[in-house]
């Protein structure tokens, strides 16, 4: 096989060709990533209600857990592409080392921390009396798997931003295909309910780490070695400058996970489950187009760092255009199936109910995603990491946690059902500003130096 050099194929290779050759192996990882919880959902949705709602309340500590896994391997990420771009592969040796070094003490942290206080954070994620037993026993196997979980998002963010997108890819794939195997063989045939989801879970990430670990030596991936290891003030800087935008979309996220759990409970453990399942289909529809702009960022990083901004701002449009059709096509089908869809994972009246309604009115600002999320990612990857994180805590922290305690105020249960909607225009609106500052920048930059 013809060896390929990704500096040449970044910089010089037809857009149309660049990204979907790193998009597509990076939609398949963030489908399958998305996977751990949809197939963890859909298994126990075929127990209980309270299986169901324990694992969407959990969902918040895994998207805790894998943001810090982004906070290191996406901040690390920018930063490496820009100085393979510049071919300066030393400095981004350095920084491949140290970030993976502080994921996986990251990780134990949280693990620690996590089990210290167990019960008093599934009481604040929202647990119910009938639900808290659930909560804790998925929650407490979870949090035993967060260093391999932080591990592994940072490798797998390093090699796609060093154009090695594929190996990427296989490293996330082999260990969910893994959890997706285990799921029904635990959960059902063993009987062991979310028990058995969570030993899945973890058992996948686990994989996916060792996997990963064994690639990053292959190919042109950078070698993590911990000579390499260089926690200057310097580095650790460049990595909360590059992630912080990542954390704040994943954090916050989880937040708002938080308190659409806590606002949905006054409605009974029907709500919870319902909601919790429009989060893991939007979760999965939407991790297509973080695929697609996930592939667009080593093309922007090599291109920035290279000062080919022509080539950055084209990448970004074509990424915009096919991610709105995409989105569209979506939004038009889940509409009229809404209730199919939902009655996938609970067949339960009061949660197909309170799920499709949620869901229709998720669906309705579905066409905003690819400029929001695009948008992010252009931002983070330039390193405008003010403009980035305002543009990635817009959608689900600045404006959904305080609607999801005014709306209902007002419309009662239909208030929790529409306020993702409303946070997306809200947030929609503040996005388009800040995008195109950037883009005109780099338009007059590129006049000055041409």
């Amino acid at each position: 096989m013809k060896h390929r050099d990704n500096y040449t194929f970044l910089t010089q290779a037809p857009i149309h060709k660049v990204i979907p050759t790193m998009a597509v192996p990076t939609i398949i990882s963030m489908l399958v990533t998305s996977m751990y919880n949809i197939a963890d959902t859909f298994f126990v949705g075929q127990v209980d209600t309270q299986s169901t709602a324990a694992v969407g309340i959990v969902f918040a500590v895994m998207a805790i857990i894998q943001a810090t896994g982004f906070l290191f391997g996406q901040g690390a990420g920018v930063t490496i592409a820009q100085e393979l771009g510049a071919r300066d592969t030393a400095a981004a040796r350095k920084m491949a080392a140290t970030s993976f070094v502080y994921a996986i003490a990251s990780g134990m942290l949280i693990t620690v921390a996590g089990l210290v206080f167990l019960r008093p954070i599934s009481l604040a994620l929202g647990s119910t009396p009938t639900i808290l037993p659930y909560t804790e026993r998925y929650m407490r196997i979870i949090l035993l798997g967060a260093p391999f979980i932080t591990a592994s998002m940072t490798l797998n963010n390093q090699m796609r931003f060093q154009g090695n997108a594929s190996m990427a890819m296989i490293g996330i794939v082999s260990g969910a295909v893994l959890n997706v195997i285990l799921d029904p063989i635990l959960i059902l045939g063993l009987n062991m309910g979310v028990t058995g989801a969570a030993i899945a879970t973890v058992s996948g990430q686990a994989f996916s780490f060792l996997l990963l670990m064994y690639m990053s030596r292959k190919g042109e991936n950078i070698r993590i070695k911990l000579r390499d290891f260089t926690p200057t003030r310097r580095i650790i800087a460049d990595i909360m400058y590059g992630g912080t935008p990542s954390l704040t979309r994943q954090a916050l996220g989880a937040l708002a996970t938080v308190c659409l759990n806590v606002v949905a409970s006054r409605y009974g453990d029907a709500a919870i489950a319902g909601m919790s399942i429009v989060t893991r289909i939007t979760f999965f529809v939407y991790s297509i187009i973080i695929g697609i702009g996930q592939g667009y960022q080593p093309l922007c990083g090599f291109c920035y760092g290279a000062a080919l901004y022509g080539r950055v701002r084209e990448g970004f449009w074509f990424c915009v255009k096919i991610g709105t059709a995409f989105l569209i096509v979506c939004a038009i089908l889940g509409f009229y199936y809404a209730g199919l869809i939902v009655a996938i994972f609970r067949d339960a009246p009061d949660v197909i109910a309170i799920g499709t309604a949620a869901f229709r009115w998720q669906l309705v600002s579905y066409p905003l995603g690819a400029f929001m999320m695009m948008g992010n990612m252009l931002m983070q990857t330039i390193g405008k990491a003010l403009k980035a994180n305002i543009a990635a805590g817009a959608r689900r922290g600045l404006f959904f946690i305080p609607f999801i305690f005014i709306l209902p105020y007002f419309f009662g249960l239909a208030g929790v059902e529409m306020c993702q909607a409303v946070s997306d225009v809200c947030a929609f609106v503040l996005t388009v500003p800040l995008v195109y500052s950037e883009l005109k920048k780099m338009r007059t930059d590129e006049q000055i130096n041409g």
